[in-house]
């Protein structure tokens, strides 16, 4: 019970502090990229070049998006996968009890 409460309270403050940040303003929900970008151009005062570029851009920015969810989709599939794993792991480890020991 203490645990469901303790994520039904993260989930609410989640929710609170996304409506309070998108309430108060226009905001742009793009990636951190070109925000990089322009404090390193401002810092440097636009005399940094890049060491290498991408081999390949994706042709749209929806395909960039579409790839990084399938990225972020596959890697919550493999670490769920290890935590189930693991999880079930410990409870063939812990001892089994018997019907007649539950009743006492």
């Amino acid at each position: 019970m203490k645990l469901e409460l303790i994520t039904l309270v993260v989930i609410m403050a989640f929710i609170a502090a996304f409506a309070y940040v998108s309430s108060t303003g226009n905001h742009d929900w793009s990636g951190s990229d070109d925000q990089a970008g322009m404090v390193i151009d401002r810092l440097t005062g636009g005399t940094y070049h890049p060491w290498f570029h991408s081999i390949w851009e994706p042709p749209s920015p929806e395909i960039e998006s579409l790839l990084f969810s399938l990225q972020a989709a596959i890697g919550s599939l493999i670490i769920g996968y290890f935590l189930g794993y693991y999880r079930a792991m410990a409870r063939i480890k812990q001892p089994q009890l018997n019907w007649s020991e539950k009743e006492n």
